[in-house]
């Protein structure tokens, strides 16, 4: 399946790309690849369902259409299974708000960039919506009880169930089909995202372009921006959050009339079953799948449902209270710490010093690049970095960098792996170079990237020469 995207790159560009790096995922069966040759660089997907590969290069040719910022499909596998897409680069909304995410109090940088997001959603809510053909979605073609069924259920027998609560199955189910009643009362013609959080949203000079919709379909507005504000784990304060329904409503007003008054009230109904659905997704991975940090993620979703109880459901007095009853639960009254094991990952220049451990656990990994060759000699590389296509085709055209990173992989891999087994939370590798710019950027890049896909652990990646930082879950 990997020699198809080889071959697609050739088929398009007229060369076989010198360079592939498989990319970290978040959670979908489709697998991502960076192809590279000189100055080219596409991503590659590989896919194990060709309806939701259609869905998503049908989309996006739709979309682009109507001048949405979307990455362009530029060929696709007879079969159906593997794509090239346009290469929009590595960061994502999501790795722009971690020290948001991280205290709560985000500052005016990050607030900008949440603003200019979701202004831009109505018109992907509209404009996408406008000459679609809606059979071309998947799984389904529009929100219907049936979505809302599966939904509710996975709430109930993964999270609710599990968590050992006594509770009138008959009763929460008369509730659950008015609930639903309610959520269907919309009938406009309009593209719900379905899945339109930060991690979806990645940025090129600040200005959002959008990933990952293969699943939207025919649905209603709310439920978009209830998935936007309400995402558990991002901790966004109450004044953010009215600020960003302001900025959308203001940005919604160039599509339809609106009564503030309606919209708020039928929001508040969906951001009660996004709440939901994400609590039965937690449950799932967590109960189930056996995966803590999921777990670790269920007293944020909590916290956001005792704020919507602060007004009772009052249509719905059963679930109400169980809700309650649920909030009122002692192991979800603190918020649990992570506890994964966090790799600190860091790229540095050896005329600076090697980075400190700050965790206090010292050890860990210190690989020095400098045996590999640099291109930070030769004039023209110089105004790169590690992360520029020009840099990593350097360096992988030989193969010395990627044999370096097989043997780091092999010792790496081993010490996360006990390190997991004996329940630690922290490790540094630091990859250091002559100015810390190429080499150690480029391996600390790769050695992230291995980590996020390999092992479910938290990976910090601090760039210390060129300012950058960011992190993978």
């Amino acid at each position: 399946m990997a020699d198809c995207l080889e071959s697609l790159f050739a088929g398009y560009t007229g060369v076989r790309p010198s360079a592939k790096t498989e990319l970290p995922s978040s959670g979908s069966n489709r697998r991502f690849f960076r192809l590279q040759e000189g100055n080219i660089s596409l991503i590659g997907v590989l896919g194990t369902n060709e309806k939701e590969n259609m869905a998503f290069t049908a989309l996006s040719a739709h979309f682009l259409e109507k001048g949405l910022n979307v990455p362009r499909v530029l060929a696709v596998s007879d079969d159906g299974l593997c794509y090239l897409q346009e290469d929009l680069g590595d960061t994502l909304l999501d790795d722009k708000l971690s020290q948001g995410r991280e205290n709560g109090l985000y500052n005016s940088y990050e607030t900008s960039l949440l603003c200019k997001t979701i202004e831009k959603l109505p018109a992907i809510q509209f404009r996408g919506a406008e000459g679609l053909d809606w059979s071309v979605c998947y799984p389904q073609p529009s929100f219907d009880g049936r979505t809302i069924d599966f939904d509710l259920n996975y709430f109930k027998y993964c999270f609710l169930k599990a968590t050992g609560l006594d509770f009138d199955e008959v009763r929460l189910q008369d509730d659950f089909e008015h609930f639903r009643e309610d959520l269907l009362q919309d009938d406009d013609n309009t593209f719900m995202y379905r899945d339109f959080q930060a991690r979806n949203v990645m940025l090129r000079d600040d200005e959002p372009w959008f990933i990952d919709f293969q699943g939207g379909r025919r649905g209603p507005i709310y439920y978009d921006v209830a998935s936007f504000i309400s995402q558990a784990r991002s901790r966004y304060p109450e004044d953010l959050r009215q600020e960003l329904v302001r900025t959308y409503l203001r940005a919604l007003r160039g599509y339809k009339q609106v009564d503030e008054e309606h919209f708020r009230s039928r929001l508040r109904l969906f951001m009660l079953f996004r709440t939901l659905q994400v609590l039965g997704a937690y449950g799932f991975r967590g109960y189930f799948e056996k995966k803590p940090h999921f777990l670790a993620s269920v007293p944020y979703a909590i916290d956001n449902l005792r704020t919507l109880l602060q007004n009772p459901f009052s249509d719905y007095p059963y679930l109400n209270e169980m809700l309650e009853r649920l909030s009122g639960m002692p192991q979800f009254d603190e918020i649990v710490p992570d506890r994964r094991l966090e790799v600190h990952i860091y790229s540095f220049a050896y005329k600076k010093g090697i980075p400190a451990d700050n965790s206090g656990n010292g050890g860990g990994y210190v690989f020095d690049c400098r045996s590999i060759n640099n291109p930070g000699k030769y004039e023209h590389y110089r105004q790169f970095t590690g992360l520029d296509p020009e840099v990593i085709s350097f360096l992988e055209d030989d193969g010395e960098a990627l044999r370096f990173l097989e043997s780091v992989y092999r010792l790496v891999d081993a010490h996360v792996t006990r390190f997991i087994e004996r329940k630690f939370t922290h490790l540094q590798v630091c990859f250091g170079c002559t100015g810390g710019r190429h080499r150690s950027v480029y391996c600390a890049e790769r050695l992230a990237a291995h980590l996020a896909e390999k092992f479910s652990i938290k990976v910090k990646l601090t760039h210390r020469e060129i300012n950058i930082e960011k992190r993978l879950f």
